[in-house]
């Protein structure tokens, strides 16, 4: 029998049930070098390394980086960029998103090799063409944003099990990068060079701007004497999250949907005497949920011109 055909029932030589190979078995196995030896860069570098691919280089200055290192990336020597970048087939560009451009066009500028090499960077913010200098010399490149936090815990890596990656590529390299990203467990979905920088601002305004309001929703309740308002808020804030994300705008309750103008002048009024920034950044966010509570047709014009009123500055 052809070793390299899977027998159609039974359990094949490696012991694995029929259909299933080990990683070591898969074609197409990369080495892999990590450029930014962070949170996301190491927990990425463990991904590839599950799925088969051989992560053999990492920059990494702080303790805290070559910790990370050490324990998820434990084959991989500790070099400087430009030999992570020589040393690998897939280089993982994981800095900060200020850094990288002058990163790209420092490694062509030291005349380091990349031409064939694939070039992965997992910028938000960015899409393919930031590698551009990269490119020009012969790099192979990739914009893979993989849409979860990464607190640096060991839970990291398994976060990427079912998660959305944001890619953008050249069109001859949108089937690398797909096939990179099911490799990590993760869901494709492909993002246009021009529309990166608002996709980027949807998941920044949803996630950062989230956790502000929910710590800034504890200060005020704990203002307001409340001992444990992580207790109290954890049933609400979760049933408010799931209406919105199975719902939309129909998961909306509150003043603003009903049209309750006396509350939100109260409200307020009060938040000005705690926090003129909480007052603020509620009547912008109410202004916001009017908006679209009336296109949905939830609240009646009147409602929403005494709301307004109410949220007058």
């Amino acid at each position: 029998m052809d070793p390299h055909v899977t027998p159609p029932s039974g359990t094949p030589g490696n012991g694995l049930p029929a259909g299933e190979t080990t990683p070591e078995d898969r074609p197409a196995r990369l080495t892999v070098g990590v450029v930014g030896a962070g949170r996301v860069g190491t927990a990425l570098g463990a991904a590839l390394s599950r799925a088969g691919h051989r992560v053999v280089a990492a920059a990494a200055v702080s303790e805290r980086s070559l910790a990370r290192v050490a324990e998820r990336l434990p084959g991989a020597d500790i070099v400087a960029p430009p030999d992570v970048v020589t040393a690998a087939d897939l280089v993982l560009l994981t800095v900060p998103d200020d850094e990288l451009p002058e990163l790209a066009s420092g490694l062509v500028s030291a005349g380091v090799p990349v031409t064939g090499k694939l070039v992965l960077h997992t910028s938000g913010r960015y899409g393919a063409a930031v590698l551009d200098p990269l490119t020009r010399a012969g790099a192979l490149p990739l914009a893979v944003h993989p849409v979860m936090t990464f607190t640096g815990r060991p839970d990291d890596v398994n976060r990427l099990a079912g998660i959305s990656f944001g890619v953008t590529a050249p069109d001859p390299l949108r089937p690398v990068a797909e096939a990179l990203v099911v490799e990590m467990g993760g869901e494709p979905v492909w993002i246009t060079e021009e529309m990166r920088p608002l996709y980027h601002a949807a998941l920044a305004g949803g996630a950062n701007h989230l956790v502000t309001l929910v710590v800034e929703s504890m200060d005020l309740l704990r203002a307001a004497g409340v001992a444990e308002p992580g207790r109290m808020l954890g049933p609400l804030l979760g049933a408010a999250l799931d209406n919105g994300l199975r719902l939309g705008i129909d998961g909306l309750t509150g003043p603003v949907a009903r049209g309750d103008a006396g509350t939100v002048t109260d409200h307020v009024g009060e938040l000005g005497k705690v926090s003129p920034q909480s007052r603020s950044a509620y009547i912008a966010l109410a202004r916001l949920t009017a908006d679209r509570a009336l296109a949905a047709g939830m609240l009646k014009p009147e409602d929403a011109e005494r709301l307004l009123e109410a949220l007058a500055d």
